[in-house]
């Protein structure tokens, strides 16, 4: 009897509080809990009952998530590719006789000492980030060692081969595939993806991907969240060697819809080759039809300089990029943007900064303003916790089905699943928010019987679904790359009208 007194009593404090922020809310929400509470458990059961939570939240994604009316039918993807091994960073650390000490970032790792505390500083951190090993002979010594640590395991690695991996599971979708692509990986991609002959090359390029668990401890550092630190001496990849030949493949294969990825690569190899090479690489894409839309993922980076470049003259000639929360950070931070004074994000990121850099990076390097010569209309933004898609009002459908794709493959992906299982998942989201961290801005609530909240700045409109966020999860590697692909394909151009 008393639990029962105290269950009405806390869902009357909570209903009154979310009057304040959505009046229609409470409702909604009474709605559903009396739905569920026939259901309930006896207290005796063995078997608790599912969170309510996030039940709502998976069971209305299914209905949310439907099909765009125009989808792509051919998907070029370029240009980084390799194997990953995957192993235990705390273990192959001590496999290498390290021990563990203070963290610190390299932009660059020179030897076994920078990668332990380069690992050490990200793990505290429980971010993901990425560096280039300069030397080669220990680099190969540490790599011998991944391959020979038990467990660990071999997949098709490179942003641009994992794209193109989620996108062929779609079996109504032709998927060009150009990066360097050795024997190994080539016998480890889909049957369904197209791999150019100058594509293929006589070895394989190894990254290294060192993995750490939720609340994981190594000396006096804990993960507050499972991630993961990737290092690599790919200079195949690092030097974009296939872009070219991604470009010229574009003229026989005609896609619908071009995704590039690995400019993050070339910042390992100094800053006279990077110049150079960018210069190239914006010919290069200026050289893709211009019907063609052009969706661009980014990854980790250290150098402002670099990433402030990209920022001024590869952005503005894509349609579409896709980051998470240190390159959202990195890019204001590069590119003077709103609340580039943060060293880091403290937890979740909050929601109101979030939109701010992305409107900034729409209105300063897109086509926010409608006189812009910028193609920039969309950003599909990823955190643990939350995703957002912010668009250009007039250029892009389907993005309620789009972002709430993205967070479903999340959930179920990083459990190793198929499909949302939501005893294994638990809600992290803020479930009340602002649109701008400063003022004039909208109080903003998070529904779970409708769980993509909509609001609009200028003629950006942002589009936000919480994660159900694994918690135990087997593999966050290609996380980020699935949640894009995954947008992707339940995105569509909206048609312009005929001048």
């Amino acid at each position: 009897m008393w639990r029962k007194a105290v269950l009405v009593a806390l869902l009357a404090l909570v209903t009154g509080y979310l009057y304040h922020t959505d009046p229609e809310l409470p409702a909604r929400m009474l709605n559903y809990i009396s739905e569920s509470l026939p259901q309930m458990e006896p207290s005796g059961s063995s078997e608790p009952r599912p969170p309510a939570l996030e039940e709502a939240i998976a069971r209305a994604w299914q209905t949310l998530i439907t099909a765009p009316a125009r989808r792509w039918a051919r998907v070029a993807v370029g240009v980084n590719a390799c194997v990953d091994v995957v192993v235990s960073g705390v273990g192959l650390l001590q496999a290498l006789a390290l021990e563990p000490g203070a963290g610190r970032d390299h932009e660059v790792l020179h030897s076994k000492e920078d990668l332990k505390e380069a690992f050490v500083h990200y793990m505290g951190k429980g971010a993901a980030a990425e560096r280039f090993f300069s030397d080669e002979e220990v680099f190969q010594r540490i790599a011998r060692a991944a391959a020979e640590y038990p467990g660990a395991q071999l997949y098709v690695g490179g942003n641009a081969a994992l794209i193109g991996q989620k996108l062929a599971s779609n079996p109504e979708l032709v998927v060009l595939l150009c990066g360097p692509v050795g024997p190994k990986l080539h016998d480890m991609l889909d049957e369904q993806i197209v791999v150019p002959p100058e594509s293929l090359q006589e070895t394989d390029e190894f990254h290294l991907i060192l993995e750490y668990k939720s609340g994981e401890q190594w000396g006096s550092s804990r993960a507050p969240q499972a991630n993961r630190f990737i290092l690599s001496h790919d200079v195949s990849n690092g030097e974009m060697s296939t872009l070219e030949t991604f470009v010229a493949s574009l003229e026989e294969f005609q896609p619908d819809l071009v995704v590039l990825s690995g400019l993050h690569m070339m910042e390992g190899m100094g800053r006279d080759l990077w110049e150079e090479r960018l210069k190239e690489a914006v010919v290069a894409i200026s050289d893709v039809r211009n019907e063609v839309p052009i969706h661009l993922e980014l990854a980790s980076m250290t150098d402002r300089d670099y990433m402030n470049r990209i920022l001024q003259e590869v952005m503005p000639i894509v349609n579409s990029i896709g980051l998470n929360e240190q390159e959202l950070l990195f890019l204001a931070q590069s590119g003077g943007g709103p609340h580039g004074d943060l060293t880091s994000w403290d937890g979740i990121p909050d929601v109101g900064r979030v939109s701010d850099i992305l409107l900034w990076i729409l209105e300063r390097h897109g086509r926010a303003d409608p006189e812009s010569e910028a193609d920039l209309t969309r950003i599909h933004f990823h955190t643990l916790a939350y995703h957002i898609l912010a668009t250009v009002d007039g250029h892009w459908g389907n993005q309620v089905a789009a972002v709430a794709a993205g967070a479903r493959v999340a959930s179920s992906q990083a459990c190793g699943l198929q499909a949302v299982d939501i005893t294994k998942v638990v809600l992290k989201a803020p479930l009340n928010f602002h649109s701008s961290f400063s003022e004039p801005r909208e109080s903003l609530a998070v529904d779970p019987t409708r769980p993509v909240t909509v609001w609009r700045r200028g003629n950006v409109s942002f589009h936000l679904t919480p994660v159900l966020v694994c918690k135990q999860p087997l593999r966050t590697v290609g996380l980020g790359d699935a949640i894009s692909a995954e947008g992707l394909v339940f995105s569509e151009l909206t048609p312009r009208p005929e001048l």
